[in-house]
């Protein structure tokens, strides 16, 4: 949406620099790295959803950047200058996770944490398969994607807590239901007005083509990505669901459809909720350690394009950056 309101570059993709990129090819101020980065990045998907010319950026790469907050600044600043545009903006979900370090390295940041109701965020993880902790689980259960849903959701609260004047949390749920009223307080924030008439004529990303993992459903009159965990929960799950992370949809305004947070925790569920807990921090850590990285074959763009979200093209333009 920011990037249908005019001023904003326009680039369709997940830029994964600080989950992805920093992680894989280790810490930037090395021109070795600068330049294993390069052989792989130039010829994936990411690269090429920026519409730029490879040889000027690489060289402010090899010569400017130190850091993953450089290179995201050089990257989006050149796509900045060949819209003629004078913002941008960047998704990438699990940068959640490495909000401080963000924050240190681009001081002007502002942050939007988009909120999504827990019981939806599984449904959508589990068809996805995203998140199987231990082999003993269902592949398909809801419940570990949900405990996942929790500790993002706790990450992006910490930080905000530190830096309340740039950080912002928005409701997906009333974005949907409210969109010019919540745009209205998200521009307030951005210091820029958003006009959703103007967002909806531009439609870039999945304003016109819905990023769901329910496909089949993208493209009819009907779609509607908020409550269909009405319909995917058995009352078993949806219990246990409640039990474990109740509170918590509660903290954050959704209202529980059982009596699950009343009843709390057995040692069962308690385990769960820790053992899960455990396992993602300790997989962040095994991702960012420089032993483990050391040990690992390079990253080819094969491996990049089969992870990132990102369009094979450069984005066609609707309407000038600059218009407001």
């Amino acid at each position: 949406m920011l990037l249908s309101a005019g001023r904003f570059a326009v680039y369709l993709a997940e830029a994964n620099v600080f989950n992805l990129l920093v992680p894989r090819f280790g810490d930037l101020g090395s021109r070795k790295n600068r330049e294993m980065l390069l052989t792989s990045w130039l010829d994936s998907k990411l690269f090429k959803a920026s519409g730029l010319n490879a040889d000027p950026i690489s060289t402010r790469i090899l010569n400017e950047c130190q850091n993953g907050g450089d290179f995201l600044r050089i990257l989006m600043g050149e796509i900045c200058r060949t819209q003629g545009a004078s913002r941008w903006a960047e998704n990438s979900p699990e940068g959640m996770l490495y909000l401080p370090l963000i924050k240190s390295l681009i001081p002007d940041a502002l942050f939007i944490h988009i909120i999504r109701d827990g019981r939806d965020v599984a449904t959508s993880l589990a068809r996805l398969r995203y998140v199987r902790a231990f082999p003993w689980e269902d592949r398909h259960s809801p419940i570990g994607c949900g405990i996942y849903w929790e500790w993002m959701i706790q990450h992006g609260q910490q930080f905000g807590h530190t830096v309340p004047g740039d950080y912002l949390e928005v409701h997906f749920e009333r974005l949907l239901a409210d969109p010019q009223i919540i745009l209205g307080e998200i521009g307030e924030f951005i210091d820029q007005p958003l006009d959703y008439e103007v967002i909806q004529r531009a439609a870039y990303g999945s304003l016109s083509k819905p990023n769901t993992s329910f496909k089949q459903e993208a493209g009819k009159a009907e779609f509607n990505p908020v409550g269909r965990w009405k319909k995917s929960f058995s009352e078993d799950q949806l219990l246990k669901f409640e039990r474990i992370l109740g509170h918590t949809l509660t903290q954050l305004g959704y209202e529980l459809a059982t009596d699950g947070a009343a009843q709390g925790l057995d040692l069962s569920l308690h385990a769960t909720r820790l053992l899960h807990r455990f396992y993602f921090a300790a997989k962040f850590q095994f991702k960012n350690s420089r032993i483990v990285r050391m040990l690992r074959p390079p990253m080819s763009t094969a491996d990049l394009d089969e992870i990132v979200l990102a369009d094979d093209h450069p984005p066609r333009l609707n309407q000038p950056s600059t218009t407001v």
